[in-house]
């Protein structure tokens, strides 16, 4: 029996959505109570336990449940079926243009995002020009957000999520930020998380960038789980899935 601390633990997770050919079917539905027409099933009796410090690429063809079961171990969703158990802070890059608020300037969505990702104030306020100047917004940063390009925002909110010191960071395909100068800046800034000690969970459709980051590998299909092991032997197990050599 593996002693090592738990960071997240899925027990029998399954999550349905329902699905609706119109909204007049949805009023119907709830009103009436009758059943929907179509249920799809995003996680089917999904299991699995991260250890503290391990670093998993999860693969898998759209649609195969990946992002369903990030959004669940973050709170954003919730599973129909079973238990999920997360130890420590998260701060999950999920949708890096999400989550801010379009009135208020960057500095103030700084504080903003930080509450919502649990942070104190007085930590925040630590952590305020390293996050500014990692955005590299400069002048930009005491204008309301609003008036930001997608891919400010996205600079903004990757910056606030990788330097909040998180016990388990989570990203979804949200490496490619900005231009190559910048993604590899936000590469490394990763491998500094990562350096701390911090348990990672990594989307992605790229073997490489998974082999660079993971040593964990975990293929999804329909929900549920064809492969858990060693990154190369999931990346060549993937690879063969989808017929690529």
């Amino acid at each position: 029996m593996d002693e090592r601390p738990i960071a997240i633990q899925l027990k029998n997770v399954s999550k349905t959505y329902a699905l609706f050919t119109s909204e007049r079917q949805r009023a119907k539905t709830i009103l009436l109570g009758r059943k929907p027409a179509v249920i799809q099933r995003a996680t089917n009796n999904f299991s699995l336990t991260i250890y503290n410090g391990e670093s998993v690429a999860f693969f898998g063809p759209n649609g195969a449940g990946k992002s369903t079961l990030l959004k669940m171990i973050t709170g954003v969703a919730y599973p129909t079926e079973g238990s999920i158990r997360v130890n420590g802070r998260v701060s999950a890059l999920l949708e890096l243009q999400a989550g801010f608020d379009g009135e208020m300037t960057g500095r103030e969505n700084i504080f903003f995002r930080g509450e919502i990702l649990g942070v104190p104030q007085k930590e925040i306020k630590a952590l305020e020009k390293e996050i500014i100047d990692f955005s590299e917004l400069g002048q930009y940063i005491d204008q309301p957000v609003r008036t930001y390009s997608s891919g400010m925002k996205a600079r903004l909110g990757f910056a606030i999520n990788a330097s909040v010191k998180p016990d388990i960071l989570i990203v979804d395909e949200a490496l490619s930020v900005g231009d190559s100068r910048f993604s590899a800046k936000c590469q490394k800034k990763i491998n500094e998380v990562l350096g701390n000690g911090a348990t990672f969970l990594f989307v992605t459709h790229s073997v490489q960038q998974a082999k660079a980051f993971c040593k964990r590998g975990v293929v999804m299909h329909r929900g549920t789980v064809l492969f858990d092991g060693p990154v190369e032997d999931a990346a060549a197990f993937y690879q063969k899935m989808i017929g690529k050599k």
